[in-house]
């Protein structure tokens, strides 16, 4: 009896830890939807699965295509779709890209609260982000140097607002670079001559307000029917056909319940 025990038991503590591990999900990329979204999801989720626990880093879109394709993450989040050499990257580590739309949102353009601007023709808001234009008062404002506060170089928004409102151009080269949207609201919100932009979810913070673009603020509305100009998708991304736990998940996330918290968030359900 002892000799057969001893292996049983080692056994069912293999058993045990592999299910203890099957049960850990590892979500990275986007602070857009990792600093809010995701994690009210994951918390909701838990309700319903206890035996689930999450890993979520949201450190810029670019990190979670890298972790997806270095197999450290299971679902990938981003703001922004993935880029053509990231697909050959993940196809030569054996990586099949598989992109599910999880949310709307828009890119909200934000001004310190004291600003008198209240709106912007997307040809200003390109002149403001590449440079061209450096003061308030050539845009109708009362004058004083801009500044200006985007996201880093790893963040799918920084690229997205690169194609959607500065026709692939350049930042300036005085734009200071925040790691979240949290950063540059809170930037802007310090700064009377600042201005940036942030996604939906974190537009309503103190001290900063949205301004129009060409006479369309971003909503619910205008971005579903995309009238506003910086309207977008977010995506999470997986490794092929998610799944077991990650398509648990993934599916939670496009259900009802899911899409009731992408509303309450900040963002835009997409159905």
């Amino acid at each position: 009896m002892k000799t057969t025990f001893v292996p049983l038991v080692a056994a069912l503590g293999f058993i045990f830890a592999s299910t203890t591990q099957a049960e850990r999900l590892v979500i990275k990329g986007s602070d857009t939807l990792g600093a809010k979204l995701v994690p009210q999801l994951a918390e909701q989720f838990k309700t319903q699965n206890p035996s689930a626990t999450f890993d979520i880093a949201a450190e810029g879109s670019t990190t979670g295509f890298a972790a997806l394709i270095d197999g450290t993450a299971q679902i990938g989040m981003s703001s922004r779709a993935v880029k053509p050499e990231e697909k050959t990257a993940a196809a030569a580590k054996g990586v099949a890209v598989k992109e599910t739309v999880v949310a709307y949102d828009g890119v909200a353009v934000i001004v310190n609260a004291a600003n008198p601007i209240k709106a912007l023709t997307k040809r200003q808001v390109e002149q403001i982000f590449t440079g061209e234009v450096s003061d308030w008062s050539a845009v109708g404002g009362s004058g004083g140097k801009i500044s200006i506060y985007t996201r880093n170089t790893s963040s799918g928004t920084y690229s997205e607002f690169k194609e959607l409102a500065m026709k692939k151009r350049d930042y300036a080269s005085s734009a200071q670079k925040m790691a979240g949207n949290e950063q540059i609201a809170a930037e802007v919100g310090k700064n009377s001559n600042g201005v940036g932009y942030v996604g939906l979810a974190y537009a309503k913070a103190q001290g900063i307000k949205v301004v129009s673009i060409d006479g369309t603020m971003p909503s619910v509305d205008s971005v579903q029917n995309k009238s506003y100009p910086y309207a977008r998708l977010t995506f999470f991304y997986t490794n092929g056909e998610p799944a077991g736990l990650v398509k648990q998940f993934v599916d939670f996330t496009l259900g009802p319940e899911g899409q009731r918290i992408v509303g309450s968030a900040g963002f835009v359900p997409i159905r």
